[in-house]
């Protein structure tokens, strides 16, 4: 059967390339772990890890921490795979490395994948994994393009998966606190919402393009992304600066201040109306994303959220303003204007929302029990479309009508050709 591209179907009725797929898988010397189903609720669950940089490895040392039994580890990077493979080893784990995430797909034995990669790659690998019967923890943003976020929650749905997205803020107490109190009224109405986003981190200058290192295998990592000459500026850390592989410090910080944001908005299920607001960018273009901006976010009940990066008078995190007083959190503070919004006790009739004392162990409670996580894939595919629309109006300079019943940008082409992109052969067929 021919393979449909992958933007021209629906994502949850496309399935692995069987030929492709058996041809990069190798057998394996590890011993197969039962997985964590057969046995019941408290057995460990059986986890693979792909993506292994800084945050990849954060995410093993939590889950191992919540006692899961890590059976593969994935990396294009080989040094990053022999470290992490290392890392396990002297811990005692027997864990098999390998390069392509594919094959890890068939063993019966894994319960989870956790996706540490870059954007770029997070879904795909996603819904492959979906497709192979396995949950998924996958980092924020969800998506690169919000065609990708929905046809990942389509995956998840149609094939009864646990996908949870990144974004710890969910499970942290002072977060939850805020918007408790904001969606029980404590502030009043709700005019405003202030989000602060970080200058963009780009270190030093630019560099010319190279040979790929031969401890990466740099056309694995490109994937579904266009295909450039390699360049170490564009890779690991810093592809977050470059619009094929990430969309800057909006899509980093803006996916967990901006989820905050539809949390306390009450939007979890839905968006903005319009955006619109300025930009501006490296006037050398060392980067490609955004370096300060101010967009204007309005919802369809008249509250309006402003997003600035490196704007003098939105600072913190999120910032609730209501007509009885404000609410500001971050990370490891909050505060209330007056104070005494912060001390008053929720009722019994107030607004209590989903907790969460730790992201990771939600996930793995909700593998046991099948309850969706606290940022179910459809949260996380609707933070990230926040992020997206976000950095179409500062791509493109102009303001956009967002219709998010139908997820789309109304009466633009332009824009709304935005919302998707086209995935590099042979990775178009998958």
């Amino acid at each position: 059967m021919k393979s449909t591209p992958i933007f021209a179907h629906d994502m949850s009725q496309i399935r692995l390339n069987r030929r492709s797929f058996l041809a990069a898988s190798t057998l394996f010397a590890a011993p197969y772990i039962v997985p964590s189903t057969v046995f019941g609720a408290n057995e460990r669950i059986v986890t693979a890890h792909v993506g292994l940089g800084g945050q990849g490895m954060g995410n093993l040392n939590a889950f191992l921490g919540k006692g899961v039994s890590p059976a593969v580890v994935c990396d294009v990077d080989s040094d990053h795979l022999a470290k992490a493979v290392k890392f396990l080893t002297d811990k005692g784990h027997q864990t098999e490395g390998v390069r392509d995430y594919r094959k890890l797909l068939e063993r019966k034995d894994i319960d989870a994948v956790v996706i540490s990669t870059p954007d770029h790659w997070h879904a795909l690998t996603t819904i492959h994994a979906c497709q192979a019967g396995k949950d998924v923890y996958c980092e924020k943003p969800l998506s690169l393009t919000v065609a990708e976020g929905r046809r990942m929650v389509n995956a998840a749905r149609t094939n009864n998966r646990i996908v949870q997205t990144g974004s710890q803020q969910r499970s942290d107490d002072r977060f939850r606190k805020a918007c408790e109190l904001v969606r029980s009224g404590k502030l009043g109405t709700i005019r405003e919402v202030h989000v602060a986003i970080p200058k963009c981190n780009f270190s030093g200058k630019p560099v010319p393009d190279s040979d790929p290192p031969a401890a990466l295998d740099y056309d694995l990592w490109l994937g579904p992304a266009p295909q450039r000459p390699y360049n170490q500026k564009r890779v690991h850390y810093s592809f977050r600066f470059f619009w094929d592989y990430s969309g800057g410090q909006m899509t980093n910080f803006g996916a967990h201040h901006l989820d905050i944001a539809q949390w306390g908005l009450g939007m979890d299920d839905s968006g903005p109306v319009s955006v619109e607001g300025t930009a501006e960018f490296h006037p050398e273009k060392f980067f490609e994303v955004t370096s300060a901006c101010r967009l204007v976010y309005t919802y369809a009940n008249g509250v309006k959220l402003t997003l600035g990066q490196d704007q003098a008078d939105i600072k913190g995190a999120v910032t609730f303003i209501g007509d009885k007083g404000r609410i500001s959190v971050d990370r490891g503070r909050i505060s209330s204007n007056p104070a005494e919004i912060l001390e008053q006790p929720l009722g019994e009739n107030d607004v209590h929302l989903y907790k969460s004392p730790n992201h990771h162990a939600n996930f793995l409670d909700c593998i046991r029990t099948r309850k969706l996580p606290i940022c179910d894939v459809e949260i996380g595919h609707r933070s990230a479309t926040v992020c997206h629309l976000g950095n179409i109006v500062a791509r493109l300079g102009r303001k956009i009508e967002w219709d998010p019943a139908k997820e789309t940008i109304v009466g633009d082409n332009e824009a709304a050709a935005m919302l998707s992109r086209p995935y590099r052969q042979p990775w178009d067929k998958t």
